[in-house]
């Protein structure tokens, strides 16, 4: 059944109210542990070192397309680089550690807008160490739970290129909404971008914990660390 909008005086529709709403934190973590991996604010002199080992086990440059930065010409330019995201605010760079404690992949809270409660995940940098792992699943897991949880957003955004395919279908699989594309919203590397929005909102939230929950669980994977199950979230 559906129901009517609230209307003010003048008999227009407006949003739902939000009287306790108060602007909510910047993002402050400094380190989030989780079972098989943890994130740590990124420190080039812990982290630069495996970082660039573990990127440096990639073939070719293509996992750096389409992001705005790489590939990089040496280690010493990859460096160059770890010092200049560490030193920044927003975005607010954290390393994935394994479960060893090597640094195998990185990714951001950026586009910080806490008066909105509103803030994305970007800069996604995982190795091929990290690729296709449960650790790749609960580092974004780690960060949703954080934003969401501890600090009390409202809406949790990705973007991406439209022709990233993988990034739309990772969007997809973790449970993000597809609100549309941005057509020609950015030139990088040269080039035009048109830019997906996803998104998932605190209504959604819940639902979508209780799935990474469920598929996160050790009984989830077998003796071989293989999913019994995928990780659905409905969409």
């Amino acid at each position: 059944m559906s129901v009517s909008p609230r209307t003010n005086e003048y008999g227009q529709p407006i949003g739902e109210a939000l009287a306790d709403w108060s602007p909510r934190p910047l993002p402050n973590a400094d380190r989030i542990a989780g079972r098989t991996c943890t994130l740590e604010r990124l420190d080039p002199a812990r982290h630069a070192e495996s970082l660039v080992a573990a990127h440096a086990e990639a073939p070719d440059g293509r996992d750096w397309t389409y992001l705005p930065v790489g590939p990089f010409a040496s280690a010493a330019d990859r460096r160059a680089w770890l010092e200049t995201a560490a030193a920044s605010e927003d975005p607010r760079h954290y390393a994935v550690l394994d479960a060893t404690g090597e640094a195998v992949g990185a990714l951001a809270l950026m586009r910080h807008d806490p008066a909105n409660g509103a803030i994305e995940v970007g800069h996604v940098t995982f190795s091929p160490r990290m690729q296709r792992t449960v650790a790749s699943t609960e580092a974004q897991f780690l960060l949703m739970r954080y934003v969401f949880d501890e600090l009390g957003y409202r809406r949790y955004e990705w973007k991406c290129d439209t022709l990233n395919a993988p990034s739309m279908k990772a969007a997809a699989r973790l449970g993000f909404t597809y609100e549309g594309t941005f057509r020609q919203a950015v030139v990088y590397k040269g080039r035009s971008r048109d830019t997906a929005w996803f998104s998932i909102t605190d209504s959604e939230w819940p639902d979508r914990r209780a799935e990474f929950e469920r598929w996160l669980d050790p009984a989830n994977f077998d003796g071989d660390g293989v999913q019994r199950t995928r990780l659905a979230h409905g969409m």
